[in-house]
């Protein structure tokens, strides 16, 4: 009896000590489609949600969104395994997976919806994006127009867009070609595109 005591006992205190060690990042970069991709592919990341977060409407619909107004951003929220991969090395990764120098949306999604933002949830979070932001403009030699803003009113995307990558993958390879993503971080990036992602 006492046996299954210590066993109960240390399976709770595996559990909690897992979700300690979980935490969250929320980060807009243009088509979620693309940064969900992007993310799930790195290590450490347990999960990626698109969603849409930085508005005035609650519980936006993705018509709402991208016909404008609403001032949300298409966004994706991470939860990752701080003790795989800190939230400062997502940010690297996110710098190195975007046009963080494109002010009007990315590559070939315009809008205000397609803007690129980091929204932070801790101070250290801010702390850790402001630092990053520094060592990117010295790494790119340009002005980073990536806002860092602190919000947490995350709403997740329809069902259909979740995974979107996986389920359409055609479809979604072909879109992420013609928009030209990849090309434009490479270019911009050079041997540091797609930094920490798994190919």
């Amino acid at each position: 009896m006492r046996a299954l005591t210590y066993l109960a006992l240390a399976s709770l205190m595996s559990v909690g000590a897992a979700q300690a060690a979980e935490e969250k990042a929320i980060f807009a970069g243009g088509c979620f489609w693309c940064v969900e991709s992007d993310f799930e592919k790195v290590d450490g990341v347990k999960e990626a949600v698109s969603g849409y977060i930085g508005g005035t409407v609650a519980n936006p619909t993705y018509k709402q969104v991208t016909a404008g107004g609403t001032g949300h951003y298409e966004a994706v929220e991470i939860t990752f395994d701080n003790e795989k991969v800190s939230y400062r090395e997502l940010v690297d990764i996110l710098w190195r997976t975007i046009d963080p120098v494109d002010e009007g949306g990315q590559f070939c999604d315009r809008g205000d919806s397609y803007r690129t933002a980091i929204f932070t949830l801790t101070a250290d979070q801010e702390a850790a994006a402001l630092a990053s932001r520094t060592a990117a403009e010295s790494a790119l030699d340009q002005s980073i127009v990536t806002q860092i803003i602190s919000d947490d009113r995350f709403y997740e995307a329809e069902d259909y867009h979740q995974n979107y990558y996986k389920k359409n993958p055609v479809r979604y390879n072909f879109y992420r070609f013609t928009c030209g993503r990849d090309k434009r971080v490479e270019a911009l990036w050079g041997d540091q595109a797609h930094m920490g992602v798994e190919k």
